[in-house]
């Protein structure tokens, strides 16, 4: 056996091993929210005096007072001011926290901590137990977890989920380069897929549109496809 193959069989099990420990201590945790949540993505950069941190606390807070529980990166900037907003008002405040070397740790506001050390079973976390998607201002975790998201719902590994960007003058290029380049010149999305986003700067607008979903086609029965 040459050393790459006794490498494996030393180190590859455990890391197996260590990734199934993790699904099953997340989705045992999470398996007792037994509601609908709302994940809640942006920046770990950003400011308590930053205008989307307070509209965030305040979204959170609504979506808490509307019976839903609201999930997080776990960590500070934007994670914590949704986690903030859901813990005030008596709600599940759940942090999906993973350790990095620079900006992210838990904050204190999650009454639901999960702690995490691959980002890809924290990405199925997000995914297996959310039934809408709201992406602040960020950088290029947002960006991965709203292209992430949003791939599943154009395939319909999930379902058409609510898919929500709130800060029109951040998310405006995007969609503007998004529009001109993915799908008029070079037609790389079909015509509709940009539908499949809700744009808005309105915290009200953000719980009508979950609310009415939910309304619309009720709490899942089962887990979304990508999962099944």
């Amino acid at each position: 056996m040459n050393n790459n193959g006794a490498a494996f069989i030393k180190e590859e099990p455990w890391r197996i091993l260590r990734i199934m420990g993790e699904f099953v201590e997340s989705f045992e945790t999470l398996s007792h929210v037994n509601k609908p949540a709302v994940t809640v993505f942006g920046s770990a950069r950003t400011k308590s005096s930053d205008p989307y941190y307070k509209k965030t606390v305040s979204l959170a807070r609504e979506l808490a007072r509307h019976n839903l529980p609201v999930i997080t990166g776990g960590g500070p900037g934007i994670m914590e001011a949704a986690n903030k907003g859901a813990a005030q008002a008596g709600g599940k405040s759940i942090g999906l926290n993973i350790k990095l070397p620079h900006e992210q740790k838990g904050n204190a506001y999650a009454n639901v901590p999960v702690n995490f050390h691959y980002f890809f079973s924290r990405k199925v976390c997000f995914v297996k137990y959310s039934v809408a998607f709201i992406f602040m201002p960020g950088g290029f975790g947002t960006l991965d977890e709203l292209y992430e998201v949003l791939t599943l719902v154009q395939t319909e590994r999930i379902p058409q989920f609510p898919l929500i960007l709130f800060g029109k003058k951040h998310w405006s290029g995007l969609l503007h380069w998004m529009q001109t380049q993915m799908s008029e010149q070079n037609k790389f999305i079909s015509p509709g897929d940009l539908k499949l986003l809700t744009v808005t700067d309105d915290v009200q607008e953000v719980v009508t549109v979950i609310r009415d979903y939910l309304e619309r086609v009720g709490p899942p029965k089962s887990l979304p496809m990508a999962f099944s």
